[in-house]
């Protein structure tokens, strides 16, 4: 990969869309009822603390990537193995989203089309968006960021301007005490979508250097932390914490209750297409990070693994049977027990390892 290329504009613009992605699709915290928005804001929190750890890995070495980092300070046979974890973690990423997609499609969409056919249709375009790199892939994000942006911006608007907003819905605020809130973020909220951030170690080496990356990327997170916790409340203000909780796609279902003047209705079809979106941004991301790994790994160009791990990952993306199945692994146990080892224990590891070796390279 050609370095300094990617303007940090771009590489932020980027990283904002992947962290909306496909969060909106799911209501976070829903254990927690009416007080969600606090368990977001403290999932955020923390989400924060690891961004810091993430940076703070990549300013110890800013011309490394996570891959070549692990490999240098780890060893060459535990750097690979960490890097073949982190190659798997990145593929398996990207067929849930693949999934999540193809049901959404199934669900709104083309429910008389076999959901194999849009999968395999899906992961052909993203398949062809990676032979062109990681740089083309920032620039398709800043050309679909106004759009997602203005879709987003009239939802936010239309939702109170219809009166569908119900602020008791808000009330009792820690009715159960701080428990369930803390239970609710931790780990859950903090590994989908704020710790998911770690995959952007692989990208920040590509930002152009000599300007303030880490300040750009915390202020980017902030922003979008603050938009996700407002759009994660929107659901509970206008179906209420039982109904949203229990709600497959829930703000889908508040976007549907749109209708002012007979003139803006059926805006869960500009809702749907920037879900879309939202999931093939995800899935690129993930995608890029895992061919850029095992280009790391083996020295074959990336374009070699384009194809194989695209197989590998349609395969994946039909693990579960069914999509209660598929949540239950996801939510269940993906964000709470595997999610956090790459997110958290292994970057901190090496954050360790780094600190102790330094001095002595020096």
């Amino acid at each position: 990969m050609n370095q300094s290329t990617t303007r940090v504009s771009e590489l932020i613009i980027c990283l904002v869309l992947f962290e909306v992605g496909s969060t909106t699709l799911f209501l976070l915290g829903g254990e927690a009822k009416q007080d969600a928005w606090l368990a977001m804001l403290i999932g955020a929190l923390l989400g924060l603390f690891l961004l810091l750890l993430h940076l703070a890995i990549h300013q110890q070495n800013p011309s490394l990537d996570l891959f070549l980092l692990f490999r240098r300070y780890m060893g060459k046979y535990l750097g690979t193995f960490i890097n073949l974890l982190f190659v798997g973690y990145f593929t398996y990423e990207t067929s849930r989203n693949l999934r999540d997609l193809g049901e959404l499609t199934v669900m709104t969409l083309l429910n008389q089309t076999p959901m194999w056919i849009i999968i395999l249709i899906t992961i052909m375009v993203i398949c062809n968006n990676i032979r062109y790199g990681p740089e083309i892939f920032f620039l398709i994000c800043v050309v679909l960021f106004p759009f997602i942006l203005f879709t987003y911006m009239i939802i936010g608007i239309l939702i109170p301007a219809t009166g569908l907003i119900h602020y008791d819905f808000m009330f009792p605020i820690l009715e159960n005490g701080l428990k369930p809130v803390l239970q609710t973020a931790i780990p859950d909220i903090v590994s989908f979508p704020f710790g998911q951030t770690v995959l952007f170690l692989v990208f920040y080496p590509l930002a152009t250097k000599g300007r303030n990356l880490s300040r750009a990327v915390i202020i980017s997170y902030i922003v979008v932390a603050l938009f996700l916790t407002l759009f994660n409340q929107l659901n509970i203000l206008v179906l209420g914490p039982k109904i949203a909780a229990n709600s497959t796609l829930p703000l889908l279902g508040t976007v549907q209750l749109i209708q002012l003047a007979e003139v803006f209705e059926r805006m869960d079809a500009l809702f749907i297409m920037i879900l879309f979106l939202g999931l093939g941004i995800k899935m690129t991301a993930f995608f890029n990070g895992a061919v850029i790994g095992l280009e790391r790994i083996t020295g074959v160009r990336s374009k070699k693994w384009i194809l194989p791990l695209g197989a590998i990952i349609f395969g994946l993306s039909f693990l579960s049977p069914n999509f209660t199945q598929h949540i239950e692994i996801g939510r269940g146990v993906a964000v709470k027990y595997w999610w956090p080892i790459f997110q958290f224990v292994l970057p901190l590891l090496l954050f360790v390892v780094m600190l102790v070796r330094k001095p002595k390279q020096k």
